[in-house]
């Protein structure tokens, strides 16, 4: 090569490498975000799920996407985390669907409805089996769109002062419980009543409610319900593998790069992961405490199962024929947990069932 062209070459290389360096950084912007939600610190578990999805997103770009994370009362109440993103306040929020239900009673299948899958069918509607599409274009109604972002497993049935030996114990009971279930628990009689974690002992404690659910051993242990309310019911008919979602302003994501986006996606699928396997760490042991500080383990009756079931079908049912969005979603979700527990019934309740009796000692 003669020395003109070598140097025309390298002109033509260090020109094209000027205009390469500032085209990769502007796909890789410096950008602050703000995710509010609605548990508090204490409650490393759920309000960890958010801190593990933020920590995610900033370790994956090296920093330049970074979201800082806001407990329940920071920025906005727990139950206000949905308008927050909407209306822009925050770019980001980490809650559960189902407190938004007041809006549509479709929000609930974000989270979980009466009877419906466990976490692992949840998991499988929700990346596979059109839970996503289906709820994010009713979101969408809210200038949001969700991403998958931790799930309780089956919870509990909550703490009562008293025994509840049958539907009429249900009549006029106080009870705490979030989401599209107490629509439910009403029919039979149920007063119910939706608080956010930081002020359900001071309510149970006073005697403003007779009864409180909120997840399962680990958090309840936390949380203090045993020391006013000694009747620990399983199980949590209304939960049986809840889903917590990071909802995000549908504006502010859009304008995100895409590989921002898909950022956003697999840090909120690890601390899905994340949450379950920290829940499965513990809970167990945290039972074994709460047993042997006095509190008393009860099955719900067969008969109030059998009542809770018939409520929940029959309200779903009435609200189906009203809106044409609950109803689509629901056939969605109920389609796909069928056929998950055609399955489920064979190999996996099966061996579980086995498991569980050779563990018993």
């Amino acid at each position: 090569m003669k020395r003109r062209q070598f140097i025309q070459a390298a002109g033509l290389g260090v020109a094209a490498s000027a205009i390469a360096a500032p085209a990769i950084a502007q796909s890789a912007p410096e950008i602050k975000w703000r995710m509010t939600c609605s548990w508090p610190k204490s409650l490393e578990t759920l309000y960890g799920a958010a801190e593990t999805m933020a920590k995610a997103v900033g370790e994956a770009t090296d920093g330049k996407f970074q979201i800082q994370v806001f407990a329940a009362g920071e920025i906005v109440p727990a139950l206000q985390v949905v308008d927050a993103v909407q209306n822009g306040t925050v770019e980001c929020g980490h809650t559960a669907s189902y407190y938004y239900f007041g809006k549509d009673p479709t929000f609930a299948f974000g989270t979980s409805v009466g009877f419906g899958p466990n976490a692992r069918l949840n998991q499988g509607w929700w990346t596979h089996g059109g839970g996503s599409e289906v709820l994010n274009e009713f979101y969408k109604k809210y200038n949001a769109t969700a991403i998958l972002a931790g799930n309780t497993g089956c919870q509990m049935g909550g703490w009562f002062r008293k025994e509840i030996n049958s539907i009429d114990d249900l009549k006029g009971l106080k009870f705490r419980i979030g989401g599209f279930a107490g629509r439910v628990l009403q029919r039979l009689g149920v007063v119910p009543q939706q608080i956010g974690a930081p002020d359900i002992y001071p309510a149970l404690e006073k005697g403003t409610i007779d009864a409180a659910e909120w997840v399962g051993p680990y958090d309840d242990e936390k949380l203090g319900f045993y020391k006013v309310a000694p009747h620990y019911y399983y199980p949590g008919w209304w939960e049986g593998g809840s889903m917590l979602l990071a909802f995000v302003n549908l504006d502010k994501y859009n304008a995100l790069p895409k590989h921002y986006q898909a950022v956003l996606q697999q840090a909120g699928a690890f601390a899905n992961t994340s949450c379950m396997a920290k829940y499965d760490q513990l809970n167990p042991p945290a039972l074994r405490r709460l047993l042997a500080n006095g509190v008393k383990l009860h099955a719900f009756s067969p008969a109030i199962m059998e009542a809770c079931y018939k409520e929940t079908m029959a309200l779903h049912g009435e609200i189906a024929k009203e809106n044409a969005t609950f109803k689509k979603v629901n056939d969605s979700m109920m389609d796909f947990t069928k056929n998950g527990y055609q399955w489920h019934q064979v190999a996996e309740l099966g061996y579980d069932s086995y498991m569980v009796r050779q563990m018993r000692g």
